[in-house]
């Protein structure tokens, strides 16, 4: 028997993050009221601490901020391909 992996949004991880951050919860206390694993907790409270410093991580972002900017860079990627495609196009 597999147990199933369970996902969670992005929102759903800044409000876990933000129990410890900004209402004082305690890693433990956050962890056990939400039902998820406390080292799971620990990770989005890091990634969202890096995040509001400014740091774009390389996982799906969290804060609004660094998700605009991740699908920005998305975007440029996309178009820089499309031009190099174009570039290697034969011209009549």
């Amino acid at each position: 028997m597999t147990k199933q992996r369970r996902s969670f949004t992005p929102e759903f991880k800044r409000e876990a993050a933000d129990l410890v951050l900004k209402q004082n919860y305690s890693y433990i206390e956050a962890s056990r009221s939400l039902g998820i694993g406390e080292s799971a907790l620990r990770r989005w409270v890091d990634q969202v601490q890096k995040e509001r410093q400014g740091v774009t991580p390389q996982s799906k972002a969290l804060t609004p901020e660094q998700q605009k900017i991740q699908e920005l860079e998305a975007r440029i990627a996309r178009l820089e391909r499309e031009k190099s495609i174009l570039k290697r196009l034969p011209r009549s």
